[in-house]
């Protein structure tokens, strides 16, 4: 019996102890998650934020001459407070250095004075409840750990890698679009499984803090990234347009309350690969911070104050990115436009990517820029008019001298050849462009090379440039075919007033341009070079004669004389100018060399290129066009290209056009 009871007594003992572990565990557990939820708030981001906002305050306002500092440490003091000056200032113009500086010493100040430890950080962000991470807190960690691996390719990286700009159908959408969503996001999140240290997870911290203080909030890492470019305020409903809803519709403004509906503060867009993506997972929260990040991402080199008056900005930031920022009124939005352009990769190797034919249109190109031909480029926004024209300027000539004339600095040059004798220079509000071009004939410039010929000003400094500034012009344009580019350029001399007669305006415009490289995006961002056409001009001739003194009757002169005033006049009213044709086309994923180049334009190039080079031209031109150039050309001049009967090796030809 006594055996029995002992027994009872243990295993009584046993489950008593069992549920007062369970119990003690369970209230461990609940105040641990209640802490971090909800009531410390000592190791939350914003009060993180305070405190650095603070200290960094009192480190670049400290008086440092009442502290009683020995020489040697004022010295050193005064050179750490103007660094850290200099550094907060230059992290807002995105200097990627100066980011570096400030995070590290966020980072120092948060360890060290303010006491973040392994075990309270998870109060600024949950790393160790992932059901409690939110899908800006995955991404940045997901961006975080690849940055760490691959550098600025990190979203590159992690865009290919999961596919992620593909065409998909989202939630209500009758369309596919190009978008990366919040369950993508977690999707990939969960797949990673990642591991994090506590400097891991702290760096993310600093990275909240920092980009809501000194950054450009949610864009922030987006921005630094190695892709096209990023936008904001783009789509979305404007917070004009909330008031007009509240009276007419009560259930859309609750959607648009409960954040169903985007506003234009959740508008994030990247440019990736030729394609527009939105980022329906990331927003800027408040409309108040979009305005901070649009009056903050201009101000590099004081371009002046954006206003109401003066509604938009164009200016270039420190890494060389081309930003637009535009604001209401002029705007219905604060919205801003980031272009990136990655001068590593800007070869005509890297452009062509290794397609058929694009070993040969490569040295097509490279014959054009060294035989010194006035060329434009054109095409839609996005199709990378501007890294082709960084590709080409790779092949010109060492001793020739380059000058270029910019609205905003985009190409820097001098960052991909340093060597080179080259110099930009750009509009101001006190210096115009014609202004600009005056100087820089007084500059031994041998290639003139405009960035953009987007207002009729520009398009007449080409025009000026290509007559009498330089050996040859290099330029950028819209134009959609190749008579919309002449008859563009025509229109913007004619509305300078340089010229009152169109047939005069378009005889200087033809006469100046030699080629045209047309580039496309398709509708899934691929870029090529859709055609390369050639300018002829069509030359006077004179088909007026004397035969009226021939004539013994007066009825006799007259007929005669009537048939040279018919000559006139037609000259006058249907004077054909120019004609075109292409020497190279895309077809069928294929890069195809068609017409031969005019005598007249061979000629010129082989005498602006060096022994080897014209010995490689000839064999190209051996190669493509055989004994055709041999024998005397016989072009019939006509208003059409549709005449022109291009050689395509048994394939049909495409539109010119």
């Amino acid at each position: 019996m006594t055996i029995v009871n002992i027994v009872l007594t243990l295993i009584v003992l046993i489950v008593a102890i069992y549920i007062i572990y369970y119990i003690i565990n369970k209230k461990k557990n609940a105040q641990v998650e209640s802490e971090i939820n909800v009531d410390d708030k000592t190791y939350t981001i914003d009060k993180m934020t305070e405190f650095i906002k603070k200290r960094l305050d009192e480190i670049t306002k400290v008086n440092l001459y009442d502290i009683g500092l020995s020489e040697e440490e004022l010295k050193r003091r005064k050179n750490k407070k103007y660094e850290l000056k200099k550094a907060l200032k230059g992290c807002t113009y995105g200097d990627i250095n100066d980011k570096k500086y400030v995070k590290e010493l966020i980072f120092d100040l948060l360890q060290n004075e303010y006491g973040v430890t392994e075990s309270n950080i998870s109060k600024a962000i949950t790393f160790d409840i992932p059901s409690l991470l939110t899908v800006q807190d995955k991404f940045d960690i997901l961006i975080y750990v690849y940055k760490k691996n691959f550098g600025y390719e990190a979203l590159t990286e992690l865009i290919k890698k999961y596919n992620l700009a593909e065409l998909k159908y989202t939630e209500g959408e009758t369309k596919p679009s190009y978008v990366i969503t919040s369950n993508e996001i977690e999707d990939i999140y969960e797949q990673e499984k990642l591991v994090l240290s506590f400097a891991d997870k702290l760096n993310v911290v600093v990275q909240r803090i920092y980009q809501h203080y000194k950054g450009y909030s949610s864009i922030d890492e987006v921005r630094d990234m190695n892709i096209d470019g990023v936008s904001g305020g783009v789509s979305g409903l404007p917070e004009s347009f909330l008031s007009q809803v509240a009276q007419t519709d009560g259930d859309y403004l609750t959607q648009i309350t409960e954040h169903k509906v985007p506003r234009a503060c959740d508008s994030i867009w990247i440019f990736f690969q030729g394609k527009s993506i939105r980022l329906a997972f990331l927003s800027f929260g408040t409309e108040a911070e979009l305005k901070r990040v649009c009056q903050n991402i201009y101000k590099y080199n004081n371009p002046g104050q954006l206003s109401d008056t003066n509604g938009y900005k164009i200016n270039e930031m420190k890494d060389g990115s081309r930003v637009v920022v535009v604001r209401p009124s002029f705007s219905e939005t604060w919205a801003f436009f980031v272009r990136k352009f990655d001068v590593k990769r800007s070869t005509l190797e890297q452009w062509f990517k290794g397609e058929p034919g694009s070993d040969e249109s490569i040295e097509l190109l490279k014959f054009l820029v060294k035989g010194a031909r006035i060329v434009s480029i054109t095409g839609e926004q996005g199709c990378g008019k501007t890294t082709m024209l960084m590709g080409m300027i790779e092949n010109i000539y060492e001793t020739m001298n380059i000058r270029v004339q910019e609205t905003a600095f985009e190409l820097h040059l001098r960052k991909i050849y340093p060597t080179r004798n080259i110099l930009t220079f750009r509009e101001t509000d006190t210096i115009s462009g014609q202004e600009g071009l005056d100087v820089q004939k007084k500059t031994d410039g041998s290639v003139n090379i405009i960035g953009e010929v987007a207002t009729d000003p520009v398009a007449a400094w080409m025009i000026q440039a290509a007559q009498v500034a330089s050996k040859f012009t290099l330029f950028t344009h819209h134009a959609k075919t190749f008579p919309n580019l002449v008859t563009a350029l025509r229109n913007s001399m004619l509305r300078i007033g340089q010229f009152t007669n169109e047939k005069t305006a378009e005889e200087q415009v033809v006469q100046v341009l030699n080629f045209d490289i047309h580039l496309t995006k398709d509708f899934r961002g691929k870029r090529y070079i859709e055609r390369i056409t050639e300018c002829i001009p069509v030359e006077e001739k004179n088909e007026y004669t004397f035969d009226h003194r021939k004539e013994k009757t007066l009825e006799g002169k007259f007929d005669k004389f009537f048939d040279n005033a018919t000559h006139y006049f037609e000259k006058i009213t249907d004077k054909k100018l120019y004609t075109y044709r292409n020497i190279l086309e895309y077809v069928d994923g294929e890069y195809i060399i068609t017409n031969p180049i005019t005598k007249e334009n061979l000629n010129e190039m082989r005498l602006n290129m060096d022994a080897t080079d014209i010995e490689n031209f000839d064999k190209f031109i051996e190669r493509h066009w055989g004994n055709a150039l041999k024998e005397k050309e016989t072009i019939q001049v006509s208003s059409t290209i549709s005449e022109e009967k291009p050689k395509r090796r048994g394939r049909k030809p495409k539109s010119q056009v």
